[in-house]
């Protein structure tokens, strides 16, 4: 009998809580997309949504569709509603690790890593186009544990330093000031062997798209009819998510300068060897070396189906 994953943390600062899981019934053919941020979530989502609704006419926005449960912004009774006159299958968000998340033999449970330093470069991208607004209600929002969300430094170099070596949680040793890429990753890795729970690379989505789409297809057990393939395929191509911002980014991109093409920004890997010096490459070991086991480490950095 294999081990099952066991709620052992509650995680809870500016941005998520994990306690409003608390609340959540699932039904038996429930889709979780699970990401740690910035490693393809929205990407993962558009994909189920089209997955479930091969002819593009979905009945609400992706991201509507498949609210961020843990996020603290919404009113978690709006979310539990909503979710509740759902007809269709359901596919739910997370960005919490395994250690702090619902889990249910029954439901499927799709995780998407990327590279740290990749997930580094889009999330500095992220963090300093958010609107000041998007600071005042993180920060403001009643409920809030732990420190303020602090407003990005000026300087993309000093932003490493903490992110690659602070803890926002007293368990984790990077991820200041939101929460650790690395632990997360891991806390998934760990449970990979079961039926119900698939990971998946960025790499690898950006190497064939059309291969590990259909993977996750057939994990999910959706029958797509063979000639929708091709729209789909196109239908989550960067380029037409970002031509189509406002209907994929999280609250059509209101949070974020510039709007959705802010928010979906390049979707691209490597951007960090022209930014990271071999000193800064040192505390990425470094950290790597802390959170991650060694075949965890060798599959973030390089992807590879599992």
């Amino acid at each position: 009998m294999p081990t099952l994953p066991k709620r052992s943390r509650i995680y809870q600062n500016h941005h998520f809580d994990s306690t409003r899981w608390d609340y959540f019934e699932s039904r038996d053919d429930d889709i979780i997309v699970a990401t740690s941020y910035k490693a393809g979530t929205t990407w993962t989502q558009a994909i189920v949504a089209h997955l479930l609704f091969p002819d593009g006419n979905f009945p609400a926005a992706p991201a509507e569709m498949s609210p961020w449960l843990d996020m603290r912004i919404m009113p978690l009774e709006v979310i539990l509603n909503r979710l509740k006159t759902q007809t269709h299958r359901r596919f739910i968000k997370t960005h919490l690790p395994l250690d702090g998340m619902f889990y249910n033999e029954k439901i499927k449970y799709l995780y998407i890593a990327r590279d740290a330093r990749d997930v580094f470069m889009s999330l500095w991208n992220h963090y300093k186009g958010m609107k000041d607004e998007f600071f005042t209600l993180m920060n403001m929002l009643p409920g809030r544990a732990g420190d303020e969300l602090p407003r990005p430094p000026d300087d993309i170099h000093t932003f490493w330093q903490n992110w690659i070596t602070r803890g926002s949680f007293e368990w984790e040793t990077d991820g200041w000031p939101y929460w650790s890429h690395l632990s997360n990753v891991q806390s998934w890795w760990n449970f990979r062997y079961l039926p119900n729970i698939q990971l998946f690379h960025y790499n690898d989505m950006l190497e064939n798209t059309e291969r590990e789409v259909r993977r996750m297809a057939a994990f999910l057990e959706i029958d797509v009819p063979e000639n929708a393939w091709v729209d789909i395929i196109k239908a989550v191509s960067f380029a037409e998510m970002k031509r189509q911002g406002e209907l994929y980014a999280p609250g059509g991109g209101h949070f974020w300068k510039g709007g959705a093409q802010t928010f979906l920004h390049k979707g691209t890997n490597g951007r960090w060897r022209d930014v990271l010096s071999d000193k800064e490459m040192s505390l990425y070991e470094a950290a790597c070396d802390r959170a991650l086991t060694p075949e965890c480490r060798e599959w973030l950095g390089n992807g590879g189906t599992i």
